[in-house]
């Protein structure tokens, strides 16, 4: 799972240490929801989940009332939750997590039905798929997407072209269409420069495979389905990494994946697009050396959020008002030249801002990339239990990396576990 300062870290962290995440929101939804005051309509969001200049201008834009906007550090929908069971001090509009979203939608009564405020005439112009996760079941929508994490293969041409593997991205695409493709590659690679391990960690792979597909770990009607031929293949996917040994060990965002990029010893790394931040601000002499290709197998999604609007809205039509022209294809594409916040709305995609070519990959336009990925995520329900129940998945094929249980021994683990854990929450 990847690891970055871009806004994963509270959901998944949590995933990867085991600990039960999403069961439930913790939100008291007993209390009455008291309105706000009219005199000012109040905003919050994360450090660097709306781009400034989109800020800025939406502030200048609607002057009356005034928007107070608030930037909350820390554990974001823990502080949210708590100001909502405190019932006081709650903003008329927030951002939420993409990792949190399914956690949330069983307390969609906290949130307006954005369909009731004129939503329909707008989510055309969003990504189905994003739009689906904000999506409860009896088709009430309580976010508007921010923006989207379509992954991609980042690799060095450099290494790939001394080791004799295809370089140009084109190429690249079309011989590395598959894990298979792309793991052979790994092969060819390590037997001309054994430094350089294609899989930076063959555990992230896991949960790159489960979002190539259509199902998750718990089905539509509330059923257990991770026992299942798709959460297998994304098991059995990351063991084989691990066996052919081109598993580089190296957990995505720490100290020796930094360095590791920058020396060649990690000359890929698959995940969203805003992963080039964290590239290029961790490499020092390896810029312009990079390039982008599509993600082997296909597009999978690692974060994007939402801009929710709270019953507690004093004016929940003006807020959405708000929201729409924040989130509009122009603003998104102002937030991606901004900090790179990959917009959820395709028709930002023939923005100028991001069709501009990149020289730390060689002069691409990794829109040409992100964008076709973006398009083609495949639709999958979401369960607000699938996090706690994916946990034991994370945990036991760390076992089988560090050689402690075998595959089938810690599959059947796993399994055993994110049945107990399902079990306790409900689910059948």
């Amino acid at each position: 799972m990847e690891l970055s300062r871009r806004t994963l870290l509270g959901g998944f962290a949590a995933v990867a240490g085991g600990t039960l995440v999403g069961c439930s929101s913790g939100m008291d939804t007993g209390s009455t929801a008291k309105k706000n005051t009219t005199t000012e309509l109040t905003m919050w969001c994360w450090p660097g989940g709306l781009g400034k200049s989109v800020i800025d201008d939406t502030i200048a834009h609607f002057p009356d009332p005034k928007i107070k906007y608030s930037e909350i550090g820390g554990d974001f929908k823990q502080k949210l939750v708590t100001t909502f069971n405190g019932g006081t001090g709650i903003p008329d509009i927030t951002g939420i997590k993409g990792e949190d979203i399914a956690s949330l939608l069983p307390q969609a009564s906290r949130f307006v039905d954005l369909k009731s405020v004129g939503a329909d005439s707008v989510l055309g112009d969003y990504l189905e798929w994003k739009v689906n996760q904000a999506t409860t079941l009896d088709g009430k929508v309580i976010g508007l997407p921010i923006d989207v994490g379509p992954t991609g293969l980042f690799y060095r041409e450099d290494i790939f072209a001394a080791a004799g593997l295809p370089s140009d991205p084109a190429k690249v695409a079309d011989q590395l269409k598959t894990w298979d493709d792309y793991f052979a590659a790994g092969v060819q690679l390590k037997a001309k420069n054994p430094k350089a391990l294609l899989v930076w960690d063959a555990t992230d792979l896991y949960d790159m495979v489960v979002g190539q597909g259509t199902e998750r770990y718990i089905s539509k009607d509330n059923k257990f389905i991770g026992d299942q031929d798709h959460i297998r293949k994304a098991w059995d996917t990351s063991v084989k990494a691990m066996t052919m040994k081109i598993d580089g060990k190296t957990p995505s965002g720490s100290p020796d994946w930094n360095a590791g990029l920058d020396q060649g010893t990690i000359p890929t790394h698959i995940g969203a697009a805003w992963v080039a931040l964290d590239i290029k601000s961790a490499v020092k002499t390896s810029a312009g050396k990079w390039r982008l290709a599509p993600t082997p197998s296909g597009p999978a999604n690692f974060g994007g959020s939402f801009l929710a609007i709270t019953k507690n809205a004093a004016d929940p039509q003006k807020a959405f008002d708000v929201i729409k022209y924040m989130l509009s294809a122009d603003n998104e594409a102002k937030a991606f030249a901004d900090a790179q916040i990959f917009p959820s709305a395709p028709a930002a995609y023939d923005k100028p801002e991001l069709k501009a070519a990149d020289k730390f990959f060689g002069g691409q336009v990794p829109i040409d990339v992100f964008g076709p990925a973006a398009k083609a995520i495949p639709v999958a329900y979401q369960s607000p239990y699938d996090d706690s129940v994916a946990a034991p998945f994370h945990d036991e094929l760390k076992t089988v990396q560090t050689g402690s249980k075998t595959s089938d021994a810690a599959w059947a683990s796993a399994v055993s576990k994110a049945k107990a854990i399902a079990k306790r929450q409900g689910v059948q």
